[in-house]
């Protein structure tokens, strides 16, 4: 093997001085041991000729001339004849040039270098570890004679068993480590180096200092310097590395091994680590738990943040870790042969190939997982341990996070400087947090853990206020090896509870800072790979996917793929298995909570957000904001924002927040819904049913409210309707995209086949669901955009302070309805004529009514629900609201007749016929102000309708006749005489007809002459029928009962049958009836002589209605006979025509 292949015979000296402590091994003493001879003062001699010569047997350090007065100063008298003693001593002088004289320094060295070149030195380690060699073939196999065998032990020593033989190792190596030059080959490796570094003197001339663990340190230094600058100053050679390296991890098991760490730390360890026995790391261990405790010396803390950056460099130089960890190293090919990355990742990559093994379902050790979390926490501490931070993110920490070093205060403030969008983080200081994060992503904070434990033990420990650190630290080892394997589970709980009163605030920002970039890798989720990497490879070809080698697909894209199969139906194909699917709605519920936490729409939409979403800061109103500016968002933004929707369409359990809101009336109304495994978009819909519940809060209605609104702007992001409709929409709606007017376009559809009477175009499935959507969009005018654009302005002006829910704007409008611009005017009247043709779309009235309709009009359908709500007026079961809310609605149907689909399809033949001077001045989104209706009733006088028409206007007539306010037009031309004839009456809180009488009887007082005309033809009506006459009717019923109850009404047939009873003498009539009987006939004699004909019509009809009707009719013929005499006699004048002509 190579001369320096191993550590060298210079190891063999520390046999000799082994022989010495009597203690330690149980070698022969007397005058012939080899060992004896080996001291003769001879050896010392020929390295320095002026040491005096001794008897090899009683040679004693302590006797030296050089040494006595160091020996006796510095060490106890009961170790002065145990030179081994001695020689550790006074080697352990924390300054040696100081305190050792320097003769006595040159004696020590040149001892130790004789023992360690005498070949006989060698037999003694055969002798000692005579059965530990036998069962180490690469040490039995060595080359004797030459120091390899003691080499082969050195670096064996953690497999030796045998107790002599591993005591004598360690003995040596405590020697050994103690000067540099006595180390194989490290002169020569490092002496240019050590040069240009100016690290110590190594030339033979120079002095020599017994102690060199400071030139190793100062070689430890530059090497870790080196690893964090961009461009090093000085570049230590790769052999030296080696051995730097080397000696760190040769000197990992014992403390004392480190000489320059030892002296730096002593005072320290007896502070900290008093009772913590040395060997196999520990004391290191414990040095590193208070690194940061406010009593550590600076020096020693410095020591141990060289020492564990070399760790970072080369997992070997933690012994506890290399032990703990060797055999699964090996077992899961992690070691450094397949390190794929530079050496500054060495102990970063095997942790991560470590916890691939363990992702992928491999058995790793409990003590290699406990050392994992421990140097999981060491990393997560101290930024300063991570090269790739100090190298990439200089300037991010010195202009952000100054002053933040201990306790991993540095890396949180990254994280949340790299979460801020205002801040300019390089994008090679993100990757170097994000490569930190994912090496420490088990790793639970004190922080963390304090908080779960005051949450979850608060209810146990009755009157404890807070749950301190200091005790969780001590509890913390119990806990550990929970904590790694339910690290994410708790994460996941926590990620549950952000944003509620529980959470602490400074706890919400480093979960926050975590999960930021835990939401960019997803490697960092051991639970989503564990439980999806079989869906992923099945559905998505992602192989080797969490793995330490460069994937196949990026992680975001293989989530992408998963959450797009996530919800799919069985009729789409292949779905994810259920586990899986928990967990990426899981990881959907986090990504809701803030917009940082997904990464693709953070970056797509970053200039939006600063666009629009500036001044939102709160939890979840950046996502609501862009959702209300989706129109205005750029392509890719609104692309990644609308996918976004559309998924919460289907699963709004996704909206942690809203469901902490609404989770009060999901309990009491869609418990049911909301214990569903697959949603479906029921839970929303169920929300929206229960809107103005009791249990319903302000903060679930506004986001109730804000997914309704959203909905609107794209058909996809009602899931149930785009499930129910797409190929509706495909096929007879295409290139609609907002939802209003896919709805618009497919109830249009609806309605035509419907009154056509031809096979429906439009499929079952989706006529239910358009239903649904129909009756959601009522209840908001802002679900309307066309409506609410357009009255806008009329909303400011007329209807301050009214809210948005429960219709109430639309009512506020329909109010004023007389004050509103034209164009939110003609909006309102289209609603209105929906609401007519269909009463079930009257937000107001469905509310108003719905125990009535619950009660009497359960079971029938919508088309006839306002007959069967009109019949059931005037019962006792009909509420007094419900009343009222008929009869506003009677108030809106008269105004145009549009607005009565009963009376438009039973007239629909008369409207034209007599009215078309109206409909031709008529506008289509104007109301008519009752004018076609008021033709249709003088028609009705004058018994010329159809017999449908004319039965819908005999019921208007008589509603009209007990309430004036339901003839529009006597309203508009009567107003002033009703103010100042009939004030009483029109104050009346029941209307029975008292206004209309009373016009009737001031018919001689009336100045206006249109009011007039419209008094004049409530007689005329009246005549035609006694029903349509309240006052009469009620007065004359009686008497209709005993002298008219074989005719049947209609046509003036009862009137005239009480009018002849009335002449004839024989009967007598009540006097009431007779009284307003009397005066009717009066009215309708001075009726007949004011009233002018507008028309042929008019004037026929007033002949025949005339009491001189004979006279008139008798006056006609005789002027068309004498006309028609004329024309004989006057006719040959006027056609005479000559002979000539006729003779042709």
């Amino acid at each position: 093997m190579a001369p320096c292949g191993r550590v060298p015979v210079l190891l063999l000296l520390t046999i000799l001085l082994l022989i010495f402590d009597c203690g330690m091994l149980a070698l022969p003493e007397s005058d012939n041991s080899p060992l004896h001879s080996e001291m003769d003062v001879g050896k010392v001699n020929r390295m320095d000729p002026a040491l005096p010569a001794r008897r090899p047997s009683t040679w004693k350090l302590a006797d030296e001339e050089a040494c006595r007065e160091d020996v006796i100063r510095i060490c106890p008298k009961h170790t002065w004849s145990n030179n081994l003693a001695v020689l550790e001593c006074l080697q352990d002088i924390k300054e040696a040039d100081n305190e050792i004289s320097s003769d006595c320094n040159h004696l020590l060295w040149n001892y130790k270098y004789n023992l360690t070149t005498d070949p006989k030195f060698e037999a003694v380690a055969a002798d000692v570890c005579k059965s530990t060699i036998a069962e180490i073939k690469e040490c039995a196999d060595e080359e004797r004679g030459k120091g390899y065998l003691v080499s082969c032990l050195v670096d064996h020593r953690t497999n030796i068993t045998e107790y002599q033989c591993h005591q004598y190792i360690t003995k040596m190596t405590a020697i050994i480590y103690s000067d540099y030059r006595l180390i194989c080959g490290f002169l020569e490796t490092c002496k240019a180096d050590i040069n240009r570094l100016q690290c110590g003197s190594i030339r033979a001339t120079d002095k020599d200092v017994h102690s060199q663990g400071e030139v190793v340190a100062c070689l430890e230094k530059a090497l870790v310097k080196e690893a964090e600058q961009q461009t090093p100053q000085y570049q230590i050679t790769e052999d030296c590395k080696k051995s730097i390296l080397r000696v760190a991890e040769l000197s990992s098991d014992d403390f004392h091994l480190d000489r320059y760490l030892y002296f730096s730390c002593r005072e320290d360890r007896e502070r900290f680590c008093e009772n913590t026995q040395a060997g196999e790391g520990r004391v290191y261990k414990c040095l590193f738990n208070h690194k940061f405790e406010d009593s550590m010396s600076e020096k020693c803390r410095e020591a141990l943040t060289t020492r564990q950056k070399l760790i970072a460099q080369d997992y070997k130089v933690s012994y506890s870790l290399a032990k703990a960890c060797r055999s699964d190293l090996r077992k899961y090919r992690c070691n450094v042969e397949n390190l794929p990355r530079s050496r500054e990742a060495r102990l970063s990559y095997l942790l991560l190939c470590l916890e691939s093994a363990m992702h992928r379902g491999r058995q790793v050790s409990s003590e290699c997982q406990g050392e994992m979390l421990d140097y999981r926490r060491m990393l997560m501490e101290d930024f300063s341990l991570s090269p790739e931070i100090i190298l990439n993110c200089r300037g991010e920490i010195e202009h952000h996070c100054s002053g933040l070093h201990r306790k991993g205060r540095t890396l949180h403030c990254l994280m949340r400087v790299t979460r801020a969008e205002k801040t300019n983080i390089g994008v090679s200081c993100q990757q170097a947090v994000s490569s930190v994060i994912e090496t420490v992503s088990s790793f639970l904070s004190e922080e963390v853990i304090c908080f779960v434990m005051h949450v979850y033990t608060s209810q146990y420990l009755a009157g404890q206020q807070k749950f301190t650190c200091y005790f969780m630290r001590q509890v913390q080892v119990l806990y550990i090896y929970i904590y790694i394997f339910c690290f994410f589970r708790i994460l996941s709980c926590l990620m549950e509870h952000l944003y509620t009163e529980k959470m602490v605030e400074d706890c919400e920002h480093r979960l926050l800072e975590l999960q930021y970039f835990i939401s960019r890798d997803w490697k960092l989720d051991p639970n989503l790979y564990r439980k999806c990497q079989g869906d992923a490879f099945r559905l998505c070809h992602a192989q080797g996917w969490n793995e330490t080698n460069e994937m196949v697909m990026p992680s975001g894209a293989i989530f992408s793929c998963l959450y797009r199969h996530a919800y799919r139906t069985e009729d789409q194909g292949r779905r994810l298995s259920r586990d899986c699917k928990s967990e990426v709605q899981r990881i959907l519920h986090q990504r809701a909570l803030d917009v940082k936490l997904d990464p693709g729409l953070q970056e797509k939409c970053l200039v939006d957000l600063g666009k629009w979403c500036n001044e939102k800061t709160e939890a979840g109103q950046e996502l609501e904001c862009l959702q209300d500016h989706l129109e205005d968002l750029l392509v890719v933004c609104r692309e990644v924002v609308g996918n976004l929707t559309e998924l919460e369409s289907e699963d709004i359990q996704i909206e942690a927040l809203l469901m902490r809101a609404c989770e009060p009336v999901i309990q009491a109304h869609c418990h049911e819904v909301a214990d569903n495994q697959i949603d479906s978009g029921d839970l929303m819909e169920c929300l929206i049913r229960n809107k103005y519940q009791k249990e319903m809060n302000e903060k679930c209605a506004s986001g109730v409210t804000h997914f309704q609104l959203v909905q609107m702007k794209d058909f996809r992001f009602s899931y149930k309707f785009k499930m129910a409709c797409k190929e509706d929409v495909l096929s007879l709606c295409p290139n609609i995209k907002k939802k209003a007017d896919v709805v618009l376009c497919l109830s249009t559809t609806v309605r035509n086949d419907t009154l056509q009477e031809v096979t429906h175009r439009v499929s079952v499935k989706c006529r239910k669901q358009l239903r649904v959507e129909e009756l959601e969009m009522t209840e908001d005018i802002r679900l309307e955009p066309d409506l609410y654009d357009a009255c806008k302005t009329d909303i400011g002006k007329f209807c301050q302070g009214v809210p948005f829910g429960n219709a109430q704007i639309v009512e506020c409008l329909k109010e004023n309805k007389k004050q509103l611009t034209s164009r939110c005017h003609q909006n309102v009247f289209k609603l209105q004529k929906v609401e007519m043709m269909d009463p079930e779309l009257d937000y107001t009235l469905m509310r108003v009514c719905k125990q009535m309709i619950g009660k009497m009009c359960s079971k029938v359908r919508s088309e006839k629900l306002s007959k069967a709500l009109e019949r059931s007026r005037n019962t006792e079961a009909m509420e007094e609201k419900a009343k009222s809310m008929q009869t506003v609605k009677d108030f809106t149907q008269n105004t145009d007749y549009r607005l009565n689909p009963i009376l438009r399809k039973a007239c629909d033949a008369d409207i034209p016929k007599f009215c078309h001077s109206i409909l031709n001045k008529a506008d289509e989104y104007t109301e008519l102000e009752g004018q076609v209706i008021s033709c249709l009733k003088l028609k009705y006088a004058e018994q010329r309708l159809s017999p449908d028409c004319e039965d819908q206007i005999r019921v208007i007539i008589q509603e009209s006749a007990l309430d004036y306010r339901l003839d529009p037009q006597l309203q508009i031309h009567c107003s002033e005489e009703i103010t100042t004839l009939c004030a009483e009456e029109a104050a009346a809180q029941e209307q029975t007809g008292q206004v209309e009488e009373c016009l009737k009887t001031n018919l001689l007082k009336l100045k206006s002459e249109a009011c007039k005309k419209e008094v004049l033809n409530m007689l005329k009506e009246s005549k035609a029928d006694i029903f349509v006459d309240p006052v009469l009717h009620l007065a004359c019923a009686l008497d209709i009962k005993h002298f008219c109850a074989a005719i049947p009404p209609g046509k003036g047939r009862q009137m005239s049958c009480l009018m002849e009873a009335l002449e004839d003498k024989r009967l007598r009539l009540q006097p009431e009836c007779k009284k307003r009987l009397q005066d009717r006939i009066e009215m309708w004699s001075y009726a007949a002589k004011v009233a002018s004909a507008e028309g042929f019509s008019d004037l026929a009809m007033q002949v025949l209605t005339s009491p001189s009707k004979n006279y008139i009719i008798s006056m006609i013929a005789l002027s068309v006979c004498f006309l028609f005499l004329i024309g004989l006699v006057c006719g040959r004048f006027s056609k005479r025509v000559t002979r000539e002509l006729k003779d042709r």
